[in-house]
């Protein structure tokens, strides 16, 4: 059975009449000991696993000349053992590579598991978050918000604190739900915390006892104060009158605006006498949504030849685009000439008197004098004067003289002549109207405003912004770009309200 003879169990049965079982048994004794049996008449490379590995293994310690021997007597090649020891080395590496790749893939698909788990959950709870502050906003009676120290009352306070613990049970968090309702959730914990200490969700500030300020006016000196006030002595004096007599008579109640302050509460302090009571005037409003609709001038000096001698420059500007309407150069103020001036205005604008116009000014002798009145009168043009000892009643024909004043080739030292002033003051004129970029229109020219052009011209720079904030958009860090809208109403001396609607709409329109 052994090599080099390799002759089969059946065969050696035969001929040595031993049974094929004992045989086997002999070959397995053999190769448990060791030694290849292949007990088949099968080649060497026909035979088993086990017969191969056990050559190999008989083989390992032997050097080549043993090596060449061993193979001669068994019949075989020394080649051929040289292969099934490369088989059996590559065989056992293969399955270490093997077991290690499986390994890593297993790990893989452990780590890829529980990130989908992790995934899906997160999912579900952010599904289970929404649904509950859905259900949270249509439970709700409407939004608690509102300016900072605002009282609510105990129901809202605790149907509120309800809906908030409900929805936190489903899977809301806290923050996101107080956020829903308006409120903090600093203020949701100390609503419960009011609850838990007082069984009330009742607001404690209304009822709460506050210290007095030390600086408090005692009762006893306010009755003080409404005595000395009202005794004969001082009965027709202002407390600006008392304070200081009290004084040269070496006493000292309190300070003048405490009297003011007490007689006010007491409700004693009213106009007396036969004057009229101070009123607080208003500046007139007016608005234009097109050109020619409200128009400013004023005079101003221009420097002459000598000191002391001047030029007067009449002026005439429209409040929508702030061009220049008019102008013209006297060497006096008069109403005469103004009257003059606005005729060739009106008709240089093609303006007719069915068209209304507004003429505002300030309160000097030109522009109050009877021809000049009579004049506005006839042209249908409505005029307005700022008021008494008020300066900034016409902010912009006062602006236009700052600018005009400030330019480089004005001649401050003076003009030589009336002509010389009247060229100076046309060349202006010129360059502030088609060349000037005004900062009260978005830093167009008045002629760009006046003709129309202005909105194509914002567009195309709204556009150069945007395609820039597409380009590098962190550069602006998530703002919008630079507004480049106009107001369609400009103001003149807007009241408070009014700025504030311009500012809102300015916002709204920037953020649209």
């Amino acid at each position: 059975m052994l090599p080099p003879n390799n002759e089969s169990i059946t065969k050696i049965s035969k001929e040595e009449g031993i049974s094929e079982q004992t045989l086997r048994n002999w070959r397995d004794k053999a190769r448990k000991e060791g030694y290849a049996a292949p007990g088949t008449n099968a080649s060497p490379d026909d035979w088993s696993t086990q017969d191969k590995f056990l050559v190999v293994v008989e083989t390992a310690s032997m050097n080549e000349t043993e090596l060449a021997e061993y193979a001669r007597k068994k019949g075989l090649y020394v080649e051929q053992i040289k292969a099934w020891k490369d088989a059996c080395l590559n065989a056992n590496g293969g399955v270490a590579k093997e077991a290690a790749r499986l390994n890593r893939e297993l790990k893989d698909s452990e780590k890829e598991r529980k990130k989908l788990e992790k995934e899906l959950q997160r999912k579900e709870k952010a599904l289970a978050e929404a649904a509950a502050l859905l259900v949270l906003s249509k439970k709700a009676n409407g939004d608690l918000g509102g300016s900072r120290g605002r009282m609510i009352s105990a129901s809202d306070r605790e149907n509120a604190v309800q809906l908030i613990e409900e929805a936190m049970q489903a899977g809301a968090s806290c923050r996101k739900s107080c956020e829903r309702l308006g409120i903090t959730e600093r203020t949701f914990y100390r609503w419960k915390n009011r609850k838990s200490h007082t069984d009330s969700y009742e607001d404690g500030r209304p009822t709460a006892i506050h210290p007095e300020p030390v600086n408090k006016v005692p009762q006893e000196m306010r009755q003080k104060i409404i005595e000395t006030c009202n005794s004969l002595e001082y009965a027709s004096m202002p407390p600006c009158e008392i304070v200081p007599a009290l004084a040269d008579k070496g006493i000292y109640i309190a300070s003048e605006s405490t009297f003011y302050r007490v007689l006010r509460e007491e409700k004693m302090l009213n106009h007396r006498g036969r004057s009229e009571a101070p009123k607080r005037n208003r500046p007139a409003t007016y608005s234009a949504t097109a050109p020619n609709q409200v128009y400013m001038w004023d005079i101003t000096y221009l420097n002459g030849p000598h000191k002391g001698m001047f030029y007067y420059l009449y002026l005439f500007s429209d409040l929508y685009d702030r061009s220049i309407v008019g102008w013209e150069v006297y060497k006096e103020e008069s109403a005469e000439l103004a009257s003059d001036l606005i005729k060739r205005i009106t008709l240089k604008q093609g303006r007719l008197t069915t068209q209304p116009l507004v003429l505002h000014s300030d309160n000097g002798s030109p522009m109050k004098g009877a021809t000049m009145l009579a004049t506005l009168y006839q042209l249908g043009i409505t005029p307005s004067n700022s008021r008494p000892r008020v300066s900034n009643d016409n902010p912009y024909a006062e602006s236009l003289f700052k600018t005009l004043k400030y330019r480089p080739n004005y001649q401050p030292k003076g003009f030589a002549t009336l002509e010389e002033a009247r060229c100076w003051v046309s060349q202006f004129v010129k360059w502030y109207n088609h060349d000037h970029h005004h900062s009260g229109l978005k830093f167009l020219t008045p002629y760009q405003r006046r003709s129309g052009t202005s909105e194509q011209i914002l567009e195309n720079r709204h556009a150069v912004y945007e395609a820039a904030k597409a380009a590098h958009p962190e550069r602006w860090n998530g703002r919008a770009t630079r507004d480049w809208t106009l107001p369609s109403t400009v103001y003149l001396n807007p009241e408070k309200e009014l700025e504030e609607t311009k500012i809102t709409e300015e916002s709204e329109a920037a953020a649209s």
